[in-house]
């Protein structure tokens, strides 16, 4: 069955404190798309990559692959308005069946194992997404003050999102709104049922300055 990866990059750094939108902020040496790109191609050499990036990016993109030596095939689509729309316009590029993974592309250390779990379950469940276990104690605001909730109910979720092709296209011609917070999400409100897996904990979302130092020293136990 066919891969296909669409990698949203369309982040300004704001968070990150930083004029440089935060999927080029180099680690290692390597702008963090790269590492997110090459991670995909390293689990899968057949995978189609398609990139979406705000358009007013892409010359910033382009001169930072020059300057690399970065030469992966990949489409690019255009950034939309919100990640939404984003994610549409990369899904326009893919032309026949098979599974479509949605990952952020500041989250470059999803491993091979993560990637391969999300694919196997996405071909017979066809939606599915890695999570985590909390570990923290988790508190719920309430009108009257806070209490503490059972954490064993929740689970943080990461991406990549994986789903059939067809499914997910269908999802995105719904009309857009606020609560459609992930590609789960949006298909949820098709009424299909969300499959679960294992996913990793170094794949962090690189998006502060302490994430940073979080993706250094993950590079340097490597």
């Amino acid at each position: 069955m066919k891969r296909y990866a669409v990698i949203v990059a369309g982040g300004k750094g704001l968070r990150m404190g930083s004029e440089l939108p935060k999927q080029f902020l180099c680690i290692d040496g390597k702008p963090i798309l790269m590492h997110t790109l090459e991670a995909f191609h390293r689990f899968d050499e057949a995978i189609q990559l398609i990139l979406v990036l705000p358009r007013d990016h892409q010359p910033l993109w382009k001169k930072l692959c020059e300057e690399h030596a970065f030469s992966l095939p990949y489409l690019l689509a255009d950034g939309g308005e919100t990640r939404f729309h984003s994610v549409k316009n990369g899904l326009a590029l893919i032309a026949g069946e098979g599974l479509v993974a949605i990952h952020d592309g500041v989250r470059p250390f999803v491993s091979s194992a993560v990637l391969e779990r999300c694919f196997t379950a996405a071909a017979t469940q066809q939606a599915v997404l890695p999570v985590i276990p909390i570990v923290d104690t988790v508190r719920e605001l309430t009108t009257d003050g806070s209490h503490t909730v059972d954490r064993n109910a929740y689970k943080l979720v990461q991406t990549p999102q994986v789903f059939d092709v067809s499914l997910l296209k269908a999802a995105y011609e719904q009309p857009f709104t606020p609560f459609f917070t992930d590609d789960a999400s949006v298909v949820e409100a098709l009424g299909k049922r969300i499959t679960l897996v294992e996913g990793n904990r170094e794949n962090i979302k690189i998006t502060t300055p302490f994430d940073l130092k979080i993706a250094e020293a993950l590079l340097a136990d490597v």
